[in-house]
């Protein structure tokens, strides 16, 4: 026959078994809420863009129109590719002097200036051969990588020089629930060496921080959190026994109890 004190002894085994449980079953806290801490009057300003550096094997663009038909031909092979992402990505390949060659021009150095110093650069020699020339350059091979934990990891094909962390997270299909909002990873590839910053999404800082803005070849890694990584751990697989002994312990106890 289990006396009185023999009762309270088990009572207490299985308070603190359900208490431990409960406390392995707490998540920790996670704020899913982007820049939180902005109030509703909140400005916080750019940060200083740096315009993004044509480099060498970078696939340029150049678009011309003109009062000469004959001459906007010679470069109409570019035609159209940023509006087709299907299109063939014809342009002109950054050689490893830094330099493309360009009908009417020649050789002409590009490696380390932006696009709109190259614009500018072109147009004056074009200036020289054509009447009026408008003349437009941009990269073909601008992408960005994300992955981790978002929803569409891929490389992304960039058309816009200016494009920010927050929209090529949308182009990846935003984070997942489980993704750490207050560490996001950016690697950055320039002159042959990497760079990584981890930016906080939650606090309105990451907003001026340069890299915030993307540049080519970019890779962002959202990383999960401990939910996830337990979820996914070797040792979830023996919860359910666990779970089941608890549970068998606890209908033993309740037999013992009521006699």
């Amino acid at each position: 026959m289990i006396t009185q004190k023999q009762r309270l002894y088990l009572l207490k085994i299985s308070l603190t078994v359900l208490a431990f449980l409960l406390l392995c079953s707490c998540a920790s806290k996670r704020d899913l809420v982007y820049f939180s801490d902005l109030s509703a009057a909140s400005v916080v300003s750019d940060p200083k863009k740096e315009n993004v550096k044509i480099a060498e094997n970078d696939l340029v663009s150049i678009t011309v129109s003109s009062l000469s038909p004959e001459s906007d031909r010679l470069f109409s092979g570019n035609q159209n590719v940023l509006a087709d992402a299907s299109a063939p990505k014809i342009g002109y390949r950054v050689n490893k002097e830094g330099n493309i060659r360009v009908p009417l021009i020649g050789d002409y150095t590009v490696k380390n200036l932006s696009l709109d110093e190259a614009r500018w650069g072109i147009t004056d020699q074009l200036s020289k051969q054509i009447k009026s020339p408008a003349v437009d350059v941009a990269l073909l091979n601008f992408k960005v990588t994300v992955i981790g934990e978002v929803n569409k990891p891929a490389t992304f094909n960039i058309h816009d020089d200016k494009i920010n962390l927050l929209e090529v997270l949308g182009l990846a299909g935003d984070m997942t629930v489980y993704g750490k909002r207050n560490n996001v990873l950016v690697i950055r590839t320039e002159n042959g060496a990497k760079t990584m910053k981890r930016l906080d999404l939650n606090k309105q800082e990451a907003l001026a921080s340069p890299f915030f803005y993307m540049k080519q070849n970019d890779i962002v890694y959202v990383e999960p959190d401990k939910a996830k990584a337990f979820e996914y751990s070797q040792n979830t697989r023996i919860l359910p026994i666990i779970i089941a002994s608890i549970s068998a312990v606890a209908v033993v106890l309740a037999v013992i109890l009521k006699r």
